[in-house]
């Protein structure tokens, strides 16, 4: 059976930092990538990571605060955030895909065909 579960949210106050992961199982994927979303608001891409974990895109918002990391042995993709601000509170998803992705195909949600059940980050001020 296919999985990706999330872990490591949690209420935090405003320049504190979090770590998420994302433990996948039942298959190997390639592509990998995190989003989030607010209440009312629209599902965002937050980073995303190929399947050497050399190539990674972060979005404008969270660029210099945020890493993605993957550690393939353990089939476990990671999301370190730095600095976490108000408007970072969502809930945050792992997404995986099988295919080959590089680019600008690692910000579509369409690119991914797993997601997991969400984990919530809550930031206050």
């Amino acid at each position: 059976q296919v999985q990706l579960v999330e872990s490591g949210g949690g209420l935090v106050q405003a320049g504190d930092s979090l770590r998420l992961s994302c433990a996948a199982s039942g298959r190997t994927f390639s592509a990998m990538g995190w989003f989030r979303q607010a209440p009312g608001k629209k599902r965002e891409y937050v980073a995303a990571i190929g399947v050497s974990g050399s190539m990674t895109y972060y979005a404008d918002s969270v660029k210099g605060r945020f890493t993605i990391s993957r550690d393939n042995a353990k089939n476990t993709v990671y999301l370190q955030m730095n600095s976490l601000k108000p408007e970072d509170t969502a809930v945050y998803y792992c997404a995986a895909t099988p295919r080959y992705g590089s680019g600008y195909l690692l910000l579509r949600e369409s690119t991914y065909d797993y997601w997991g059940q969400g984990t919530q980050v809550t930031v206050s001020s």
